[in-house]
């Protein structure tokens, strides 16, 4: 009896035990099954960024690509759901801005910092939409997910010498001339908003079929199926909100169907005025010959060839790249008279780029300050000194070192670099048939600095530029690609000159007409030359007269859903 009773006691003193090691092994289990759950999101979100952009261009997928990352952070903790947003951000630009390793002195370890900067962003959106969602609601902070990502994207490029306003969502979609002509209007922040709008209201529709906050207990045998029908359909329908839900999805689908029957009144209309032919050479000089002295007789010899051949055209105006010449022809007064008699001998203007020392190198002479300049040369007179363009917004770290008496840069392998100083007027060229304004290396994905040209009286855009640093990737494409906005932003044509490509022609369509190819169809690292026809126009869009308005309008959406959340006090 005794034995009896002490087995009892035993057995009913080790059930409990053994039920909360299973117990315990369930939450973990359930705990790691989560946590690949969401990164999985998070990473199947920024694979869908990287491919929407150059070179795999599948600019759909940004509709959609911000479904996952909403589906992962909704519900989570602040900190939670930034940490996921950041992960998203991080992957991103880290895979998208792969080319910058090319760069001479550029280690992983300023890969990831500028990883951690760049992804910082995406964790603030994160953050933002879930403290909206937490205390208001979801659909409230799928409404104002456009607003606060229109204007991270703004401040991540304006913020001072970290400004880098390169592959904005918006410009996934350059191949659709359709749907981009809104940024006329608005910018080209408008398309990111509508992108951004449409991934909000598809996860509305979507949201109510993967998360279930409150699971009913298991129905009876007598109302199984009907009570299923009714979970689903209420699912369907938005759950407790569907009239919210709803006008979220109208809403959306108001913005897409405006936007898209006012690119296709736009694109309907002809281009029509005076055509002037431009020739573009692109000489496909390899950045370890361009300052070398040994090959300085070679490089002059290409350009000089090249340009007969765009003669065989008789173009009005003759394009050369950005640094095109082996030397500063302000410097070098024997190279200064080749550049000149090339001209001559062409009849024709020519436009080349020039400039005192290369970039990316730690060969700076103290008290001496570099210029990286366009000129234009007068077939039948000397170089106008006067018609010269100083870049105005250099770049960082590649030809100046931001704020070197301030921060220690050495502490993270960073020297000091090139040292150009930076230009201070926005020229306009005078060709005798019409004005244009030039635009050095990556000044073209700053769409406030273009825009100035034009307001100032630029009738066309050119852009000269050197991407040979790079090498085989997918930079010469992505900076082509965000050409293609600053064309529809201000209704203009766009000339690309680049010393390994892409060099092409953008209509104000944003419509890349043509571009210097070989048989094989290639555009980067061959050299050619190629003719194409542009009017100078002198259109004055709503974003050339008025900028980034869009972007102020969102900032104070993004303050509003903000302080209402932070107003509605504890969590729903």
């Amino acid at each position: 009896m005794l034995v009896q009773n002490v087995s009892k006691i035993r057995v009913g003193c080790h059930r409990p035990t053994r039920s909360l090691l299973i117990t315990n092994d369930c939450s973990m289990a359930f705990k790691i099954f989560s946590y690949l759950k969401d990164f999985s999101l998070v990473f199947l979100s920024s694979f869908l960024f990287v491919l929407s952009f150059p070179t795999f261009d599948l600019g759909f997928l940004a509709w959609v690509g911000l479904l996952p990352l909403f589906i992962a952070i909704k519900g989570k903790s602040l900190k939670y759901s930034f940490l996921l947003s950041f992960v998203c951000g991080f992957l991103f630009f880290v895979g998208i801005f792969h080319w910058i390793l090319q760069v001479p002195k550029y280690t992983l370890l300023h890969h990831a910092l500028l990883g951690v900067h760049l992804g910082s962003y995406f964790g603030f959106f994160g953050l933002s939409f879930n403290f909206i969602s937490t205390r208001w609601g979801i659909i409230p902070a799928l409404f104002s997910s456009p607003f606060i990502w229109v204007s991270l994207e703004f401040i991540r490029s304006n913020l001072s010498f970290l400004a880098l306003p390169w592959t904005l969502i918006a410009h996934s979609q350059h191949q659709y001339p359709t749907i981009i002509q809104i940024v006329s209007l608005s910018g080209t922040y408008g398309l990111s908003f509508l992108i951004v709008m449409v991934n909000s209201g598809l996860t509305s529709l979507v949201w109510p079929l993967v998360h279930h906050p409150h699971p009913h207990p298991p129905p009876s045998k007598g109302e199984g199926m009907g009570r299923s029908f009714a979970s689903f359909a209420s699912k369907v329908g938005g759950g407790k909100r569907p009239s919210s839900s709803l006008s979220l999805l109208i809403t959306t689908a108001s913005l897409v169907i405006l936007t898209l029957l006012y690119g296709y009144l736009i694109i309907s209309q002809p281009i029509s005025g005076n055509r002037i032919k431009v020739s573009l050479v692109q000489g496909n000089i390899e950045q370890i010959k361009k300052w070398d002295p040994r090959y300085a007789r070679e490089i002059m010899q290409i350009y000089a060839e090249l340009t007969q051949e765009a003669t065989k055209d008789q173009p009005a105006l003759i394009v050369w790249p950005e640094t095109a010449t082996p030397g500063s022809i302000n410097q070098d007064f024997r190279l200064h008279m080749e550049v000149i008699n090339i001209a001559r001998k062409a009849g024709t203007y020519l436009l080349l780029g020039s400039a005192q020392h290369q970039k990316f190198t730690e060969k700076v002479t103290r008290g001496f300050k570099y210029l990286n300049s366009a000129f234009l040369i007068d077939p039948g007179t000397k170089l106008v000194r006067r018609q010269r363009y100083d870049k105005v917004r250099l770049f960082p770290f590649g030809e100046y070192l931001p704020y070197k008496e301030v921060i220690p840069w050495s502490y993270i392998n960073v020297r000091e670099s090139s040292g150009y100083v930076a230009g201070k007027e926005y020229t306009v060229f005078n060709h005798p048939d019409f004005r244009f304004g030039v635009t050095i290396c990556w000044e073209n994905v700053f769409p406030d600095l273009f825009r100035q040209f034009v307001k100032s009286g630029a009738q066309l855009m050119i852009n000269i530029t050197n991407e040979a640093h790079f090498g085989k990737t997918a930079a010469s494409h992505q900076l082509a690609s965000m050409s293609v906005f600053r064309a529809v932003e201000n209704r203009i044509y766009v000339v690309r000159c680049a010393n390994t490509g892409v060099s092409c022609i953008i209509d104000p369509y944003g419509r890349i007409i043509d571009r210097v190819k070989d048989e094989k169809g290639q555009d980067i690292f061959i050299r050619g030359v190629m003719s194409g026809w542009v009017i100078p126009l002198d259109s004055k869009t709503i974003y050339t007269r008025y900028g980034d308005w869009f972007v102020w309008v969102a900032m104070i959406g993004s303050i509003m859903f903000l302080t209402v959340a932070a107003l509605k006090g504890g969590k729903r």
